[in-house]
């Protein structure tokens, strides 16, 4: 029998996922699949507060995600799938939520402030994008999850979203929503391999689940490495190098990855050749998910079927919830 923990977990459409997501959350949800009742949101909504000028892009993505998700070994037949965008109690627990937050208390959020920087939104930041951790609380409250699998810079907006539980159980005088807690994976942030930030679609420095082996190969061969190892028998550094970091994130041979990087560190090991073998190490890893999702992408009717059957189930969880909420509000009329 699965423990009381509910899980609550998401992504963006979009775009497809990336390797950043498979070493972050996604291998935490096939795993708490089987301990936990589990839900995984495609958050649609959120993704339209900075993409509200496409918004083909993100119906597109939604179905992309989906792929990523089953390809990866998350099962519906363990895991509720649902749409943000379909389930309304959502966006009414945000508005009710609105009023437990100050507009001073958003900005400080330091999750919230790196995004605005990283979007160039100082000047003119829509509303919707400041409050979209007041959005992932009701997200997260709806189905009242407790364990929310995040990575370390989504660290703040939990702590937001405790801030708003525990404000709306005391005003209210309620215990209507658990406070949630953040799990994090073992790989908290994986850099782009750029080295310059973590891996993101936006920043074009991400290895995508759905890419090709001679696209994979491409990618991993243009990773940045060490900028003073010029020649093979030059000595090389091993900290801030995509290549070690992507091997020790994916290589479970960790003998032979500290082999490596001795050898690296002392000199007569190549860039190219440490290259080749991460891309093989990378390759075999992707190969049953590349493989997977393209089963999945011939059935896509049915995949969606499994999106529409799951949130309607979350409908019923999201209504049950929101009859609490109003009953707590004195608007049960």
């Amino acid at each position: 029998m699965k423990k009381q923990e509910i899980v609550l977990t998401g992504d963006r459409p979009t775009g497809p996922l990336h390797l950043g997501h498979l070493v972050g959350s996604l291998q935490n949800r096939v795993k708490l699949q089987d301990l936990y009742k589990q839900y995984v949101m495609i958050a649609d909504v959120q993704a339209m507060t900075d993409n509200f000028e496409n918004p083909a892009k993100v119906r597109e993505n939604v179905m992309e995600v989906m792929l990523d998700y089953l390809a990866v070994g998350i099962d519906p037949n363990k895991t509720d799938f649902f749409i943000q965008s379909m389930i309304p109690e959502i966006a009414e627990l945000t508005v009710f939520f609105l009023n437990l937050v100050t507009v001073s208390r958003l900005m400080r959020n330091p999750t919230v402030k790196t995004e605005i920087k990283a979007r160039g939104f100082e000047e003119s930041i829509p509303a919707g994008f400041l409050m979209y951790p007041v959005s992932q609380a009701a997200d997260i409250t709806i189905v009242k999850g407790t364990l929310i699998p995040v990575g370390e810079d989504q660290i703040p907006v939990i702590e937001q979203t405790n801030e708003i539980i525990r404000s709306f159980n005391r005003l209210y005088q309620v215990n209507v929503f658990p406070e949630a807690q953040p799990l994090i994976s073992r790989v908290a942030r994986l850099m782009g391999i750029d080295g310059q930030a973590k891996m993101s679609k936006s920043l074009s420095n991400a290895i995508f689940l759905s890419d090709s082996p001679d696209v994979l190969k491409k990618r991993v061969m243009s990773m940045y490495t060490d900028q003073n190892h010029i020649r093979v028998e030059d000595p090389g550094q091993i900290e801030g190098n995509v290549v070690f970091t992507y091997l020790d994130a994916f290589d479970p041979d960790t003998i032979k990855v500290a082999e490596f990087k001795r050898h690296y560190q002392r000199g007569g090991l190549g860039d190219v050749k440490i290259k080749q073998y991460l891309f093989d190490v990378l390759n075999q890893l992707l190969t049953p998910i590349r493989e997977k999702r393209a089963e999945y992408a011939q059935e896509r009717g049915e995949v969606m079927k499994i999106l529409l059957q799951g949130t309607d189930r979350v409908r019923q969880v999201a209504a049950q919830t929101m009859s609490e909420v109003r009953t707590s509000l004195k608007l049960n009329y």
